[in-house]
């Protein structure tokens, strides 16, 4: 337990750090899904597209629209990676096969970036930078256009379903939002040594005297905005635990930062959007408080490790990187996993059971803590008119949220948001373990190997796109298992958001009377935390139990 106190130092920097720069990019965020005015560049986009970016979308036009860009993204993925070997800047690398080119193009359109491959040996430069990096920066813009969306249909009153342009929200939040601060971050992540370049592999001389091909490339760029739109693909097989990615504990911290920054500045925005900072702040506090927990659990699992070994080293260090450490690898793992970023600094498979337990209960709870740019905005509002309905349940009153009537419509299609995600969870497990090609690819039995097929899946659901990595995932099997569990966990949950939407834009916003129940006081934080550990809980805990707890109490 020596490296406590340097444990606790870097989780004081980023909480001062995430402090000072929340609420500045909470209130631009606000103005950028408020503003009526376009910058001369948007402008030029909206007429080489022949868009309307003053059109106020219907639901289902937004919706539409939505799945059409996504399509169309998929498609056009797709396409290039299995063109790869007829395109410049290759590297000499094939095509990618049928199944593998359908994974990958479902992954980066949903902002999961499950990664099947190795990506310094199977993806040259040219799909890297327009074809998966450029995914990178519209599938974050989607997530936090349909939280934009949410947030509008909550602050309007009598607006016939519509909540705004889906367009709009898109081009704003690449243009003025993913852009600048990944261009910054980017130089920043090359300052501090993440290589950037665009060369062919370099061969280097080993210390037992041979030589080895060095794969360089446009490393720092990939890198800010994965981090930064909490995509997650790496650009090497070893993910933030590579040095050319993630050369010292200063980018590490930083990396941290900027998957964590988004997501809580959405809940800053949230609360300026709808007129209240108080409902921004307290949906903030239930993120933070969740993390929290996370971050605690996480770091003495896996610095309190048993055996003589974890003792010695001060901690838990089979699968970790040196420079790094226990507890560095434990804050990562915590934010990679309460996001939906999906980038590793360590192998999660040689986690302590615990600590693999806790990275997997994260995601399982939606990935609300603070969760992906804008998903996790709408995940956590969805469970607040939840907590509101149980609410006024229990004292025989209409439930309300933010002058919101919650009636049967808007319950059946939270309800089913709810269900959605588990229903993938557990079938989309249940398949791998009964189908031979699904055992297959596990490298262990037992208690691990199931958690080793309940980890991609709820990865691949969840949109997480992180891995145990014991499973052999590059098969046909196991491709289009997740790229189905990935496409469905992504877009049924936003068409049910921007319906939810539409319904509360329809409504007319009433004035809090005296059986309102009061959704920015500290008992609404509790109860809001509280649902979100009970739906989890009772939805998972009996497959927990056959996995990573079984092998807890072994």
């Amino acid at each position: 337990m020596s490296s406590l106190g340097p444990a606790l130092g870097q989780i004081a920097v980023l909480v001062i750090a995430l402090a000072v720069a929340v609420p500045v990019l909470g209130r631009y965020l606000s103005h950028v899904y408020t503003s009526p005015r376009h910058l001369a560049v948007e402008r030029a986009s909206y007429r080489a597209l022949r868009l309307d970016p003053d059109a106020d979308q219907h639901w289902k036009t937004y919706a539409l629209s939505v799945l059409g860009f996504s399509l169309v993204s998929i498609l056009g993925l797709y396409a290039f990676g299995r063109l790869q070997g007829h395109l410049p800047l290759s590297l000499g690398f094939a095509g990618l096969p049928a199944d593998g080119a359908w994974n990958t193009a479902v992954s980066f359109v949903t902002n999961t970036n499950w990664q099947w491959y190795s990506g310094e040996s199977t993806v040259g430069h040219l799909v890297q930078m327009s074809g998966l990096t450029v995914q990178n920066f519209v599938s974050a813009g989607v997530g936090m256009a349909v939280a934009a969306a949410l947030a509008r249909g909550l602050a309007r009153n009598l607006q016939d379903g519509r909540v705004g342009n889906f367009w709009a929200d898109l081009v704003r939040t690449v243009v003025r939002v993913l852009l600048p601060l990944a261009l910054v971050a980017a130089v920043v992540l090359v300052v501090l040594g993440v290589v950037q370049n665009l060369l062919e592999p370099q061969a280097v001389h080993t210390l037992t005297g041979g030589t080895q091909a060095v794969t360089g490339g446009p490393v720092a760029s990939q890198e800010a905005i994965k981090e930064l739109g909490t995509n997650g693909g790496g650009f090497y097989n070893a993910n933030s635990a590579h040095p050319f990615e993630n050369p010292t504990p200063l980018t590490n911290l930083v990396e941290i930062f900027l998957m964590l920054l988004i997501p809580f500045a959405m809940a800053w925005a949230f609360g300026r959007i709808v007129g209240d900072r108080r409902q921004g702040g307290a949906v903030l506090a239930v993120m933070a408080l969740l993390l929290g927990v996370s971050i605690a659990l996480l770091t003495w699992a896996e610095m309190a490790g048993p055996g003589t070994a974890p003792g010695v080293a001060g901690g838990a260090m089979e699968g970790k990187e040196v420079r790094f450490g226990a507890a560095a690898s434990a804050l990562f793992g915590a934010a990679t996993t309460g996001t939906s970023t999906g980038a590793v600094n360590s192998m999660h498979d040689s986690f302590t059971a615990p600590g693999g337990g806790v990275a997997m209960f994260n995601m399982m709870l939606g990935e609300v803590a603070p969760g992906g740019v804008g998903s996790g905005l709408y995940g956590m509002l969805i469970l607040a008119v939840v907590t509101v309905f149980l609410a006024g349940l229990m004292v025989g009153r209409t439930p309300e949220y933010l002058g919101k009537k919650i009636g049967q419509r808007e319950i059946v299609l939270v309800a089913l948001y709810v269900l959605t995600t588990p229903v993938l969870v557990l079938v989309g497990t249940a398949t791998a373990i009964t189908a031979s090609q699904g055992l297959a690819g596990l490298q262990e039995s037992g208690p691990h190997g199931l958690s080793e097929a309940l980890y991609a899946v709820t990865s691949a659901s969840n949109n997480n796109g992180s891995a145990f990595g014991g499973l052999s995932s590059g098969t046909p099997f196991w491709d289009t298992l997740l790229g189905l569990c990935m496409l469905l966990g992504r877009f049924v949950p936003m068409v049910l958001v921007l319906a939810l939407a539409g319904r509360f834009s329809a409504q007319r916003r009433l004035p809090p009377g005296a059986g309102t129940l009061p959704t920015h006081r500290p008992l609404f934080v509790a109860l809001l935390s509280g649902v979100a550990l009970v739906v989890v809980g009772l939805t998972y805990v009996p497959v927990l139990v056959l996995g990573p707890i079984v092998e807890s109490l072994s």
